[in-house]
């Protein structure tokens, strides 16, 4: 797991008050879940969910996220939670928190992380980027660095080079295309 995007778990922790097998078996179950984490990580996952879960709850919170270090400051966290949380109810249980961690895994295929980068931006979940979306997510990471104008431009200027189609949006084919012809490992749209 990139220790930027996560936590690091505590390798010297004695107390294991969660019963992850269960756990694990749940989600080898799902068949739509492809992780790129084996058991042993699951295990250690299993127990920064744990101490994640301040209210012991079984669900992870936006506030319970916010307890890492790591994440305060990052400006895109709200989406990465929106990303995780797949049944839509505001909160990551378990087998969200594991699909979701395993896209960050150094072990991870390169169109998961793809499809992961993509659903930041397609905000509505409709298979596209489209300009207002780029607008808004480029928004969060910039703040008031910018000028509204300045960053339309930016943002238009994207759209038009990424749009190979021409219908005013990227679709995902669109986007790896982008990042498959990037000089960079991770192309700055994916910053």
């Amino acid at each position: 797991i990139d220790p930027k995007l996560t936590a690091t778990v505590s390798l010297t922790s004695r107390v294991f008050l969660w019963d992850i097998e269960p756990r694990v078996q749940q989600c080898n179950k799902v068949p739509r879940l492809s992780f790129s984490v084996d058991a042993d990580e699951i295990k250690r996952l299993g127990k920064r969910f744990k101490k994640l879960d301040l209210d012991n709850s079984g669900s992870l919170s936006i506030d319970e996220f916010m307890s890492l270090p790591e994440l305060q400051q990052n400006p895109l966290v709200q989406r990465v939670i929106d990303i995780f949380d797949t049944d839509g109810n505001g909160e990551v249980d378990f087998k969200e928190f594991i699909q979701g961690v395993s896209q960050f895994s150094v072990k991870g295929d390169k169109e998961s992380k793809l499809r992961f980068a993509f659903r930041i931006y397609d905000m509505d979940n409709d298979g596209f980027i489209s300009n207002g979306e780029l607008f808004q997510v480029l928004k969060m990471m910039v703040g008031n660095n910018l000028k509204e104008a300045q960053l339309q431009q930016i943002v238009d200027k994207t759209i038009l080079f990424a749009d190979r189609d021409e219908d005013g949006k990227i679709s995902f084919d669109e986007f790896c295309s982008v990042c498959a012809n990037s000089p960079f490992e991770m192309p700055v749209m994916l910053l």
